[in-house]
């Protein structure tokens, strides 16, 4: 094994002393690797679909996201009047959804979600954090196609949220950012079920039932010990087409493709270490590919997956969303009209003012029945993280886009969302800066 060792420690092209490494390549690989990253590739997307729309190639950009993409196999039309910004929202998006529902199942067999005891507060503040800001927005919008947007201001962006928290670096409390992070997933779970059950319409059984064969058979499959993943991609296609033609939305097929994804390896750890310890120096092909599949397999597929399709979502799919969704013309009469509208008003209140109020008082009475925040997490803080829980922003703008059939309806959600965001992001940093515990090394 003396040759394969060499192999293993010569440096990579990022680690040696080239101008090419050092100023581009570990750069590039320290953005990619920072939790900020991503939530500033949205930004940037958001401000060019901004500049975009309101330039003088403005209605380049609705022309574009509006062109029609058309497949077709023979007489059998597989997409037929969808728009490339339905694709982006109904395909590229269920693959994101897919992540969250990676991470979720992640989180429920072996992270903090496995634990009633290190889950139940964040959860319990999650359950505040979705229901208050519903109850902000319905209070100011309770009849019409404006009373459809309460789930909107529920969402929040994990990205964004731990993003915020990831910018002060160690001047916030990692327990801080686990707890965000716990409460997220727990939102995600929140959002999705919202989605599946009261933004679904049209719904066409045979479709629903063909997709709940192919999910079952995805089980069946995972019983019989069935590894090879072209044989899950395809049948993910065809779940998710089912889906799309079911009537409820397509992106439900990508979390439940991923709730559906082995948590736990095939083998553990310390038994594929020795199996790669005892493989010869001499090992032909054969016996290296089989010692190869096994310490492949002591990684939980989900965390193979996650590792492979987050930057891809992240660094990709996310912008691009940003890039089809946050097109907002900017005119004198659409912000008046902003500024008097109660879906928008709604959205900021249910954002900025609802998230941390029903997280924190939901917390608050669950620390009265014998919980108790993060070890060295002030009040002040827990405000701070459920300000920044309501950077709602992609989650939002995605609920947005099903909530309202009126495209300047929906235009005035999107402003909100994006004032509430930014509104919560200053907020949610100035809170947890100054909201520390003091350092006695200070």
């Amino acid at each position: 094994m003396a040759g394969s060792d060499s192999l293993l420690k010569r440096p990579t092209f990022a680690s040696s002393d080239s101008s090419l490494a050092k100023f581009v390549a570990r750069p590039v690989l320290r953005f990619i690797d920072r939790e900020v990253a991503g939530g500033i590739l949205l930004l940037i997307a958001t401000a060019v679909a901004l500049i975009w729309v309101n330039s003088g190639w403005g209605d380049s950009y609705h022309d574009f996201w509006h062109s029609e993409i058309e497949l077709a196999i023979g007489t059998w039309h597989v997409f037929e009047h969808m728009s490339v910004g339905h694709f982006v929202n109904d395909a590229l998006m269920a693959l994101f959804f897919f992540v969250v529902g990676l991470e979720i199942k992640r989180e429920l067999v072996t992270g903090d979600l496995s634990s009633f005891r290190a889950a139940a507060l964040p959860a319990i503040g999650a359950l505040g954090g979705m229901v208050v800001p519903a109850l902000f927005y319905f209070m100011l919008n309770t009849s019409g196609e404006a009373s459809r947007g309460w789930g909107i201001p529920m969402a929040t962006d994990i990205a964004f949220a731990i993003g915020i928290v990831a910018l002060l670096g160690s001047r916030v409390s990692p327990k801080i950012k686990l707890f965000l992070l716990t409460l997220a997933i727990v939102d995600d779970i929140g959002a999705i079920a919202v989605i599946a059950i009261f933004y679904s319409s049209g719904l066409s059984v045979p479709w629903l039932l063909t997709a709940l064969v192919g999910l079952i058979t995805v089980w069946v499959l995972q019983r019989a010990r069935v590894w090879a993943i072209p044989v899950y991609a395809v049948l993910g296609i065809f779940i998710w087409y089912a889906t799309l033609e079911s009537g409820v939305h397509a992106t439900i097929a990508g979390v439940a493709l991923g709730l559906l994804t082995p948590a736990k390896p095939l083998l553990g750890r310390r038994d594929a270490q020795q199996i790669v310890d005892a493989l010869p120096s001499n090992a032909n092909v054969a016996e290296v590919r089989h010692a190869s599949f096994l310490a492949q397999e002591s990684v939980p597929l989900t965390e193979r997956l996650e590792n492979m399709l987050h930057p891809f979502t992240a660094f990709i799919i996310i912008p691009i969303f940003a890039l089809a969704n946050a097109g907002i013309e900017l005119s004198g009469d659409i912000i008046s009209d902003a500024a008097s509208s109660n879906v928008t008003l709604g959205i900021i209140a249910g954002l900025v003012i609802g998230k941390p109020v029903g997280i924190t008082l939901f917390a608050w009475v669950a620390t009265r029945f014998g919980f108790s925040l993060p070890e060295g997490v002030t009040w002040l803080q827990f405000i701070g993280m459920g300000l920044a829980a309501g950077i709602g922003f992609t989650v939002s703008i995605f609920v947005g886009g099903l909530a309202f059939d009126s495209q300047g309806v929906t235009d005035l959600a999107k402003i909100g969302i994006l004032v509430a965001s930014l509104i919560a992001a200053v907020g949610a940093l100035l809170l947890l800066y100054y909201g520390r515990q003091p350092d006695t090394n200070e």
